[in-house]
């Protein structure tokens, strides 16, 4: 099943894709016999079918503009005058010249002509370059976007787990001590799951467990010895608070627990 991560990373995908049918649509009307006769050498038959799924420039870019600047201003802020200078006219231009034409000029049709024969000396041609680097930079957007992700959904289960330990913490209050162990352990069960993730630690169903997944983090060299002991005891409380018929853990060692609990998701990453 599909998580959100992917969904997300296939709506990205698409608009990248409508960004590259808007570099094909103004290639095509600026230079539509070279642009169709490329195409069908390169695609052969399939070329009707691609030809006729571009879409109409004017029609397509303002809409794919105003959610590609939105989605930049998130993911890429540092690149957003950039992407904003490729369409913008600029506001100091005094006479218009093939360096300083934008895609807003080629949006209003605009031309500059020379001599009595109004030679077109700048038109839209010079505006394909400048669509052609919106798309690059919203693709370099691809890379930033996922770690954006990464770093919500970091912050979102470390919220999850503080609020975890504080229901450990509260049931420990009302003496409730193996249920507060059991929810401690469960809590740096799921973290040492994610170190192992984050640092592609390679995991199987018979890795699951505090035990197994500490051991996998040593032998990785993600922790050292001192660390793999102190999260083994932090494992060998949790495990106290499994069997009922045992050793009934102390108020102590369940403090104790959650404490060090909390200082592994806050220390180990």
């Amino acid at each position: 099943m599909p998580t959100n991560l992917d969904r997300y990373q296939a709506d990205l995908d698409a608009f990248i894709v409508r960004g590259d049918d808007l570099h094909h649509a103004i290639q095509r009307e600026c230079h539509p016999r070279e642009f169709d006769a490329e195409i069908k050498r390169v695609l052969g038959d399939k070329a009707e079918v691609f030809l006729k799924a571009i879409p109409q420039f004017n029609r397509a870019y303002q809409p794919w503009y105003s959610e590609a600047k939105a989605l930049i201003k998130q993911l890429l802020p540092d690149r957003l005058n950039d992407f904003v200078r490729h369409y913008e006219k600029p506001k100091t231009r005094k006479e218009i010249s093939y360096d300083n034409y934008t895609i807003e000029d080629a949006l209003q049709g605009l031309q500059v002509t020379r001599g009595y024969d109004k030679e077109v000396v700048v038109d839209s041609r010079a505006a394909v370059s400048h669509v052609h680097q919106q798309v690059e930079i919203l693709k370099s957007a691809k890379g930033r976007f996922k770690s954006s992700l990464f770093e919500i959904r970091q912050l979102v289960m470390a919220d999850l787990m503080d609020s975890e330990l504080e229901a450990a913490a509260e049931l420990a209050k009302k003496k409730f001590l193996r249920a507060a162990g059991a929810v401690a352990g469960v809590v740096l069960e799921k973290h040492l799951h994610q170190v192992c993730t984050n640092h592609s630690v390679k995991i199987t169903k018979k890795d699951l467990g505090i035990s197994h997944l500490n051991d996998q983090l040593k032998n990785a060299d993600v922790i050292d010895v001192p660390q793999w002991r102190a999260i083994q005891y932090l494992g060998d409380l949790r495990n106290l608070c499994d069997h009922p018929k045992g050793q009934e853990p102390t108020p102590e060692q369940i403090a104790e627990l959650i404490a060090g609990v909390t200082k592994v998701t806050k220390t180990l990453f």
